[in-house]
C-alpha cells in the first residue's frame, strides 16, 4: 500500500550521447519534492542552467512512499 509519493530530480553530465554512463563526480540528486510540480520547477531550473551542454541530462523520478504493514 502506498500513501503519496516523493519526487526526485536526478542527472548530470554523461560521457557520450547515448546517455548510459555519467561522468564521475557529475551526478546530481535534488529533492525529495512532495509534488510533481515542485520537481518540474527544479527540473526546469537545472535544465536551463545546463542547456549549453549537450551531454547533460536530468529526469524526474517518482518514489512511492510505503506504509509499514
Amino acid at each position: 500500500m502506498t500513501t503519496g509519493s516523493n519526487f526526485w530530480v536526478i542527472g548530470g553530465e554523461f560521457g557520450s550521447m547515448n546517455f548510459h554512463k555519467l561522468v564521475e563526480g557529475s551526478a546530481q540528486v535534488r529533492g525529495p519534492f512532495k509534488t510533481r510540480k515542485e520537481a518540474e520547477d527544479c527540473w526546469r531550473e537545472v535544465s536551463e542552467e545546463s542547456r549549453h551542454k549537450a551531454g547533460v541530462r536530468f529526469s524526474i523520478v517518482e518514489e512511492p512512499s510505503r506504509v509499514p504493514a
